[in-house]
């Protein structure tokens, strides 16, 4: 059977990488997954945003939204140490509410949209991971903002025992993704992604390692097509 085009483009590319990087690149998005996905809105600390994207990164998890609606997102390069060459980033910049196109983008494509919030009594251990998830993270010092907390499916928090009603939001992201990747792993769902989604993936790590990578993917592709 001959490869089909997007392996064609796979296989070239990695003709131009190390057979090491070959291998962590199979080995890695062998265990990516979109079946969570984290949303940052208006995260004014670029410490904080980097992160919850490093963590994305160490936890799998593919798709990092970021709502922009009163905040730029940035990013530290020292502590993201190169996560956004891994993880893929979605802004909402534009427009009069990029909270709610965000919010709706999701929920179209199949999210449940589940937002922390200390001013709930329901645990993230009791939500149902059966439906896609898109976990929402707020602002440092006042949460999430009344377009997440009207329009959210579910409102979650973590225990606390202290004082303090809140973890930083890093330390959030990390407990809730940890927690959530340990359920997936020990379900019996089809969470990671599938073959075709892992390609895509792999092609797309390869032109951001590969100098002029764009450029150099686009050129195999029209090879591919006169061939």
């Amino acid at each position: 059977m001959p490869m089909n085009s997007e392996k064609q483009t796979l296989s070239r590319l990695y003709d131009l990488i190390s057979d090491s990087k070959q291998e962590l690149f199979d080995r890695i998005a062998s265990q990516r997954t979109n079946h969570l996905k984290i949303v940052l809105e208006d995260i004014n600390k670029e410490h904080n945003a980097s992160a919850v994207m490093r963590t994305c990164d160490c936890f799998g998890v593919q798709g990092l939204s970021v709502i922009e609606k009163n905040q730029e997102f940035s990013i530290h390069r020292d502590i993201a140490m190169g996560a956004s060459k891994w993880v893929d980033i979605k802004p909402y910049s534009e427009g009069p509410n990029p909270t709610i196109d965000c919010i709706q983008d999701l929920k179209s494509s199949g999210y449940k949209v589940v937002a922390t919030t200390p001013h709930t009594e329901q645990p993230i251990e009791d939500i149902s991971i059966d439906q896609p998830i898109a976990l929402v993270f707020g602002t440092e010092r006042d949460g999430i903002s009344n377009d997440i907390f009207e329009n959210a499916d579910e409102l979650v928090k973590i225990p606390m025992y202290g004082f303090i009603e809140s973890f930083n939001i890093s330390v959030s992201a990390a407990i809730i993704m940890s927690s959530l990747r340990n359920r997936l792993e020990e379900s019996k769902l089809q969470w990671k992604l599938s073959e075709d989604e892992q390609i895509a993936l792999k092609i797309k790590w390869c032109t951001r390692i590969i100098n002029n990578g764009e450029k150099v993917e686009q050129e195999i592709r029209n090879r591919i097509k006169k061939e």
